[in-house]
């Protein structure tokens, strides 16, 4: 435009063109274009889609991959091949059992069928890890109108000698405790609580880190499922070594499972379920087909009762020539004294012989032991001699065994040579095989000749444990594992022979014998554990347990630095109180030991309460004699039957008696049947301690008062002289 064109209204019209002519533009852009922001928005919406979509189909995959290999077995068990891992349902598909199978096996090695030739008709699925295992797994037969309990059976073929099959079960992850197998010095109550290596599963000395005297092949959980190894099994058992599981492992050794009943070590257990965990048990140990009254002479249902209701009186001095007739009559006349105990059995060790395996009476020391007898029997006592399997190298029987071949003989050396060992006293001993058809009547002569020149009334056997057993024993039939010794032995005179008590046990033996608890020092920590150790062999099956001496045993695994020397003394504490040389258990241990013994199935005394001459202890033991015979004998003669018919013991865990978690964990309890709920104090210097009442009404034993159940009470208290015991009573019994 010209300078002289120009003019403010010019300007304007301008502007106003240019305007009009940018709405003009924008009105013919595409529709299309206008909308590209929301597009934007939605392509994001459906590109998050897509990775959704995708996400969830490989998630899917991945979940249907896994179950597609996790294979549903019998309905309540699923087992993951490649992992290696079962699990077992109860009814309510509740997850009570995990287990890692073969975890010997390195890598995911793949399964296969096992071939053919390898099936079995029973109903058995089979799986092969080839060159290495064969696996079987079979659901057992049963009668749902009996009893809801399913039983699994489990068996592994190692395929070559360097395979062992191994499986372990997760505790942790399930949230069980597990009860039963045995003891040991880090395993209590419950199991799981402790830890073990793999350790050969024999009797041997709990102090040692080995199992203890009393074993059964026999785990429950607190979900209700239940592992029962088969007796052939060359067991290993561990405990939280590295993980919380407890594992099995089957293996062969030189000594535990050198007799080799396979070519390579096989393993075989049964997986039990029920609806929980008191059915399970109950269904497991019942006696009902086979009664344990079943064949019981009144002889026989007489000398239970007797040890039930009459104390056991142990005369085991340290040193033999300690024991002499003025000995036995001397305690026996303490006794009568006393005015308030029965007189009940007298045990007298094994130093009625001269050396272990005489098997006749010392007549330098016992010139008058028939007259000494007959006195017992006429003041109402029961005599019992202690036998060992066991043959001296310093007894006269020695050389006669030896010549008739009547010993165990050395593995894989001559026949005639016989295998020694160590036992007690004796430094070098054989012992007697009892496999053997020759060496029977030869020591039933010996025993019936004691029997009738001094009429003992029965017998208690000291068989020691596995490791008791020469290293390399051999034996004239082949024998499962050491243990398999006692059993046979057990057995062989069970019928012949009255027999009050065994020393150690892997099977039931036959009432009326009762199954001893090892032998505990006299120590506040040896007091806590008779408890776990008598719940646990009640559980393991043995419903007839016989505690230790109240107070502590003499003699125990550990004490031979205390035994006769060649100079035949030993050093004590002059400020300690003596009993026939021996120092008495501190008094206040004495009296908590006394309390918690007066509630047990039998009561076992060595020391006399008179021997503190102290009143206080001396009331105490009327008051609690009184206790025993009044309230605690009628209940233990009661659940007797339940025993006999049912196998529960006498004794019970607090988890027989109540539901919920809370029983689970205690171990400084125990009731009788369901009626008596028993609370000792087990620590030194304490009048205070924590109780746990089951569900329902219960009436305090040191008040009178009644105290309701289903709870914990905190700092209850708990005089020195006093128990903490309490008696279930109706519930409806509050209301009047």
């Amino acid at each position: 435009m010209d300078d002289d064109e120009y003019s403010p209204s010019n300007s304007v019209t301008s502007v106003n063109s240019l305007a009009s002519l940018l709405k003009e533009k924008l009105q013919s852009i595409p529709q299309k274009i206008r909308k590209k922001p929301t597009d934007y928005k939605l392509r994001a919406f459906v590109g998050l889609m897509f990775l959704a979509i995708v996400f969830f189909v490989g998630f899917a995959y991945v979940l249907y991959h896994q179950q597609a290999l996790t294979k549903a077995y019998f309905q309540n068990i699923q087992f993951n091949e490649p992992k290696r891992l079962i699990r077992v349902f109860n009814k309510d598909d509740v997850e009570i059992l995990k287990a890692s199978l073969a975890v010997g096996i390195q890598g995911k090695q793949k399964a296969f069928p096992c071939l053919p030739e390898h099936r079995r008709s029973d109903g058995s699925e089979c799986l092969e890890w080839l060159h290495n295992l064969r696996f079987y797994l079979k659901c057992l037969p049963h009668d749902p109108g009996v009893d809801n309990t399913t039983c699994y059976s489990v068996h592994w073929k190692a395929l070559k000698p360097d395979v062992t099959p191994n499986d372990c079960f997760d505790w942790s992850d399930t949230k069980v405790h597990w009860f039963g197998a045995g003891q040991s010095i880090n395993l209590t109550w419950p199991l799981n609580t402790g830890t073990i290596d793999y350790t050969p599963f024999i009797t041997g000395d709990m102090q040692k880190s080995q199992w203890g005297n009393v074993l059964t092949r026999y785990l429950i959980n607190s979900k209700g499922a239940a592992i029962i190894i088969d007796e052939e099994t060359p067991l290993h058992i561990s405990v939280n070594k590295g993980r919380k599981e407890i594992c099995l492992k089957a293996q062969f050794d030189d000594f535990a499972f050198a007799n080799r009943l396979t070519e390579f070590p096989e393993m075989k257990y049964n997986i039990c379920t029920s609806r929980d965990m008191k059915s399970l048990h109950t269904s497991i140990h019942s006696h009902r087909r086979a009664p344990l009254w079943d064949g019981l002479k009144p002889a026989d249902m007489k000398t239970l009762e007797s040890l039930i209701s009459e104390p056991v009186w142990q005369i085991a001095p340290r040193f033999r020539h300690e024991l002499q007739d003025e000995t036995i009559s001397k305690y026996t006349e303490d006794v009568i004294n006393l005015g308030f105990l029965k007189q009940g059995h007298v045990l007298i060790n094994e130093f009625w012989q001269d050396e272990i395996g005489d098997l006749t009476v010392d007549a330098s020391r016992f010139a008058t032991l028939n007259v000494t007898v007959d006195k017992l029997h006429r003041r109402g006592f029961k005599v019992a001699f202690t036998i060992q399997p066991f043959i001296s190298t310093e007894s006269k029987n020695f050389a006669e065994t030896v010549q008739k071949r009547l010993l165990v003989s050395e593995r894989n050396s001559d026949r005639r040579i016989p295998a020694l060992t160590r036992f007690k006293t004796s430094a070098s001993a054989g012992v007697l095989d009892i496999t053997n058809e020759r060496s029977v009547p030869w020591i039933l002569n010996k025993l019936q000749a004691v029997i009738d020149e001094y009429h003992i009334d029965s017998f208690y056997f000291d068989l020691g444990t596995a490791y008791d057993m020469p290293h390399y024993y051999r034996c004239e039939k082949q024998l499962i594992n050491p243990d398999h010794y006692k059993t046979v032995f057990t057995r062989t005179f069970e019928k012949t022979l009255n027999i009050i008590g065994v020393s150690s046990a892997v099977s039931l033996p036959r009432p009326p014998t009762f199954v001893s608890l090892p032998p505990f020092e006299s120590t506040w920590e040896a007091l806590r554990r008779v408890i776990p150790t008598m719940l646990t062999y009640g559980v393991n099956g043995f419903p007839f347990t016989m505690p230790g001496a109240v107070g502590g045993d003499i003699y125990w695994p550990g004490s031979e630095q205390f035994l006769p020397s060649s100079k035949g003394a030993v050093e004590s504490n002059s400020n300690t109180t003596q009993d026939n040389g021996i120092a008495l258990p501190e008094r206040e241990l004495y009296m908590r030991w006394l309390q918690m013994a007066t509630f047990l199935p039998v009561m076992k005394f060595t020391h006399l309460p008179s021997k503190y001459n102290d009143e206080r202890v001396l009331e105490m033991a009327k008051n609690l004699t009184l206790l025993r015979q009044k309230l605690v004998t009628p209940l233990l003669l009661k659940y007797k039957r339940e025993a006999l018919e049912e196998g529960l013991p006498l004794v019970r865990p607090l988890w027989l008696v109540a539901d919920g978690d809370a029983p689970l964990l205690v171990q400084d309890e125990f009731a009788i049947g369901d009626e008596i709920v028993v609370a000792p104090v087990l620590r030194q210097g304490e009048t205070t301690r924590e109780v746990y009442l089951p569900a329902g009404l219960w009436q305090d034993g040191i008040d009178g008062s009644l105290r309701k159940g289903n709870r914990w009470m905190h700092e209850y208290k708990v005089p020195t002289e006093r128990v903490a015991y309490f008696l279930r009573k109706p519930d409806d019994l509050r209301f009047k």
